[in-house]
C-alpha cells in the first residue's frame, strides 16, 4: 500500500480513466479510423501513468523536509521507504515510460513524437525540483500536463490515420480532443489556485512561494475568481454552438458541471478558512470528473437525437 501512495495511484486511476474514456466512449463511437490498435493504446495508457507516477515519486522525494513538518505520521520517502529504493522507483518509471513512447512513435511512423514523452518527463522532473518556488507556474505546468496527455491522444490515434479521404471527419474530432484538452488546462489551474489557497497556512510554514503566500488571500481569491468565470464562459459559449438542440447533453453538464462551478464561484466570495476551501476543492473534483464523462454523454446524445 505504501507504494501506491508513493506513486499517488488515485490520480494515476483518474489519468488512465481519462484517457480510456476518450477512446472507447468517443473514439471508438465516433467510427473514424484510429492508428493504435487496443493492445498499442493500452501501451500508451501504460506509458503516460507510468511517466505520471514518476513524478510523484519525484516529488515525495524532493518534500521530505515540507512533508516532516505538516503531515510526519503519513510521510513516506525517509520514513517507511527509504530514498535510495524512491530513486529506483523513478529511474524505473521513467525509464518505462519513455521507452513505451518511443516504442509507439515508431509504430506510427512519426518518431519524432517520442519528444513529447521526453518533454512531460523533463517538465515533471522540473517540477518538482526547480519550479516549486515560483507563483503560477508550477499550477500551470501540472494543468499543461493534462492537457499534453489528452493532446497525446490527438497526435497518436487520430493524426496518423488522417488522409486526404477522411482529413474533413478526423479534423473535427481532432479540434474537439484539443476543446476537450483548452477546457481541462483551466479546469485543472483552478483546481490548482484552490488548493493552493487551501494551503496558504502551511506553506508560509515551511516557506513555500504560492500566489497565496505572495499575493495573499484576497487578491488571490480575486484571481480563481477570475477563471471561474472564465470556465463558465467558455461552458455557456459551448452549450450555445454546439449542445443547445442535444437535450440531454446540455441537462447533464448544467447540472454536473455549470452548476457546481456557479457554487464554487458564489462560495469563494466568503471562503476563508481551509476547511472552507476543501470543500471547493471537492467540488472541482468532481466537476472534473463529470467533465470527463461529457464527450460520453454527447456522443450518446447526438446518436440518438
Amino acid at each position: 500500500m505504501k507504494y501506491l501512495k508513493l506513486i499517488k495511484y488515485q490520480n494515476l486511476l483518474l489519468l488512465a480513466t481519462m484517457l480510456l474514456v476518450f477512446r472507447y466512449l468517443f473514439l471508438t463511437q465516433s467510427y473514424i479510423d484510429l492508428a493504435l490498435t487496443d493492445f498499442n493504446y493500452l501501451l500508451l495508457v501504460l506509458s503516460t501513468v507510468c511517466i505520471a507516477a514518476g513524478g510523484a515519486v519525484m516529488q515525495h522525494i524532493v518534500n521530505q523536509e515540507e512533508d516532516e513538518i505538516i503531515r510526519p505520521q503519513s510521510r513516506l520517502v525517509g520514513n517507511t521507504i527509504t530514498e535510495t529504493s524512491a530513486y529506483n522507483w523513478y529511474i524505473g518509471l521513467t525509464i518505462v515510460g519513455v521507452g513505451i513512447g518511443f516504442y509507439l512513435s515508431n509504430v506510427i511512423y512519426k518518431p519524432t513524437f517520442a519528444s513529447l514523452f521526453v518533454l512531460v518527463a523533463t517538465l515533471l522532473y522540473i517540477q518538482a525540483t526547480n519550479l516549486k518556488q515560483i507563483p503560477f507556474i508550477n499550477n500551470g505546468i501540472t494543468a499543461l500536463l493534462v492537457a499534453i496527455s489528452i493532446v497525446t491522444i490527438a497526435l497518436f490515434d487520430v493524426f496518423p490515420a488522417t488522409d486526404a479521404t477522411n482529413k474533413v471527419r478526423m479534423g473535427e474530432v481532432f479540434g474537439i480532443l484539443i476543446d476537450y484538452a483548452i477546457f481541462s488546462f483551466f479546469l485543472v489551474l483552478l483546481k490548482e489556485l484552490v488548493n493552493d489557497l487551501k494551503n496558504k497556512q502551511n506553506d508560509e510554514m515551511v516557506g513555500n512561494t504560492t500566489l497565496a503566500t505572495r499575493l495573499g488571500l484576497l487578491k488571490t481569491k480575486i484571481i480563481t475568481g477570475g477563471f471561474v468565470i472564465l470556465i463558465l464562459a467558455m461552458i455557456l459559449y459551448y452549450c450555445k454552438n454546439y449542445l443547445f438542440e442535444l437535450n440531454l447533453a446540455l441537462y447533464y453538464i448544467l447540472i454536473t458541471m455549470l452548476g457546481p462551478l456557479l457554487f464554487v464561484g458564489l462560495k469563494l466570495i466568503n471562503s476563508t478558512s481551509a476547511k472552507e476551501f476543501i470543500v471547493l476543492n471537492r467540488v472541482l473534483q468532481f466537476v472534473l470528473i463529470t467533465s470527463l464523462f461529457s464527450i460520453a454523454v454527447i456522443i450518446y446524445s447526438i446518436q440518438h437525437a
